[in-house]
């Protein structure tokens, strides 16, 4: 025991204070200043006091640790190491090798650099946010892209706030507060992050009332439950999720009829909208918000920043009269936009005016409607600059696979796409998928039968170099 515990104290007393490492990384060694100089030095004293903890609990924890560990090279190295940790953003890029699409957790839809230049624009420089340049007066944040929203899907008015959810929540605060609103059983949807219609319609002071079954639901439910209290019909669209079999649902003009016949509006949340029919294209038929707002409904929701392919928002299109009073809610402040997200929706928005700028501009929509064989031939690609240089930790050949929409969307479409596929010889799949995940350049793919995937739809021509060097550095002769 005494021989143990002198080793600790021994290794211990090798330990350098804070000052002396301090010291240390201010000065050059081998040529290189080791501490940045655009580094704060609040950042610069906890990385040498994490480092030398961090050795410290090693010690009295009885592990053994060579005096070489201790020596000012490898202590300057670990502070060196840390110090470049934190100072790393914690918001980081990475490649989305998954195939989906809309990927809610990596940020969902990409934005084309011409819409990023104008973001820098508007982070740089004042703006027209809330002045009409016209008359000098102030004027409406809003005014910059209802006009555009009303020409691409035909609707009286818009409005847009910060996502679907605040949408949805600020129509039934303003139309239903303390009143009745009619919705499908099988519509009453939970969309991510556990967020319930019915949890948001409490939220806004709506009473629910459900009608119908989970499967079947009539126009003569509807009818049955109205009364005086009844303030608005809602219909739900099911975009991430399908009931099949034995089923019905009431199509949105005979809701709009029924609600035209009792003086009643007619609400329809899209969820994540789309202005194009891209069922030309092999996907599945969406509504287009423009084919909603035909219908006659008076106000339709839907988000910004899924098929839309635009940054986060919550819009709101619909009768003049109903989005006139939506606007004058006070809680529409709370649930306004920023300049940017203006910015880079009207420049998103500008795109659709010509459906092939649209398809070509905008990355979802080129994303979804990629080709088999511009995706077979990004691969092979990727696959010419990896194969030789890791053959020797990894295999690596092209592989037919499917991708997803994502973000909610066409829950049952799989989209036929080519892939690299990984197969370690050095390391278990899950390790890859960890290492690539933690890499300088963050890779972030899918395992599929104990292979490693890296699905080219959402890889863009772009990042293919940084892909390529990532795995490389990975698995490498030096990786």
């Amino acid at each position: 025991m005494n021989s143990q515990k002198n080793t600790k104290q021994d290794l211990l007393r090798l330990i350098p204070n804070v000052d002396e490492v301090l010291k240390w990384l201010t000065e050059n060694v081998d040529g290189e200043n080791i501490a940045s100089a655009d580094a704060p030095r609040r950042l610069v004293l906890q990385a040498i006091r994490d480092s030398l903890e961090e050795q410290r609990a090693v010690i009295l924890a009885g592990e053994k640790i060579a005096r070489e560990a201790l020596s000012r090279e490898v202590i300057v190295a670990r502070c060196r190491e840390k110090l470049a940790q934190m100072l790393r953003p914690n918001f980081r890029t990475v490649i989305n090798a998954t195939g989906v699409v809309i990927h809610t957790n990596l940020g969902r839809s990409v934005l084309p650099e011409q819409t990023m230049q104008t973001l820098l624009r508007a982070g740089s420089c004042y703006s027209n946010l809330e002045m009409d340049l016209s008359t000098g007066k102030r004027g409406s944040r809003y005014s910059l892209v209802e006009e555009i929203l009303c020409d691409l899907t035909g609707a009286e008015a818009g409005l847009v706030v910060n996502n679907n959810a605040a949408a949805v929540l600020l129509v039934l605060d303003t139309l239903a507060k303390e009143k009745e609103v009619i919705v499908s059983r099988g519509q009453l949807v939970e969309i991510g992050g556990s967020f319930r219609i019915p949890d948001v319609m409490a939220r806004s002071g709506a009473k629910l009332v459900e009608v119908g079954a989970t499967n079947r639901t009539h126009l003569k439910d509807y009818e049955d439950v109205i009364n005086e209290e009844t303030s608005l019909l809602l219909k739900v669209h099911t975009s991430n999720y399908k009931i099949i079999g034995f089923t019905s649902e009431v199509p949105l003009p005979d809701l709009v009829a029924l609600g035209a016949k009792h003086g009643l509006p007619v609400m329809e949340d899209l969820g994540s909208g789309c202005l194009l029919d891209l069922s030309a294209f092999g996907l599945q038929k969406e509504p287009t918000v423009g084919e909603v707002v035909g219908s006659g409904v008076d106000v339709v929701t839907f988000s910004g920043d899924k098929l839309l392919g635009g940054p986060q928002a919550g819009i709101i299109v619909g009768k003049k009269t109903i989005i006139d009073t939506i606007k004058k809610n006070p809680l529409n402040r709370a649930l306004r936009i920023d300049k940017f997200t203006l910015a880079g929706l009207e420049s998103i928005l500008r795109f659709y005016y010509d459906e092939q700028q649209a398809l070509q501009n905008v990355p979802t929509l080129a994303m979804l409607t990629a080709t088999k064989e511009v995706l077979k031939r990004r691969a092979e690609k990727l696959l010419r600059r990896v194969r030789k240089k890791i053959e020797k930790k990894c295999t690596a050949s092209l592989a037919k696979t499917a991708s997803k929409v994502g973000g909610g969307a066409l829950p049952e479409q799989d989209i036929a796409s080519w892939a690299v596929s990984l197969l370690p010889i050095d390391r278990t799949v899950a390790e890859l998928e960890r290492n690539l995940r933690l890499a300088e350049n963050p890779v972030i793919g899918r395992i599929e039968n104990d292979i490693f995937i890296l699905d080219m739809r959402t890889i863009q021509d772009r990042e293919i170099a940084l892909l390529s060097e990532s795995l490389c550095g990975l698995l490498g002769e030096n990786g």
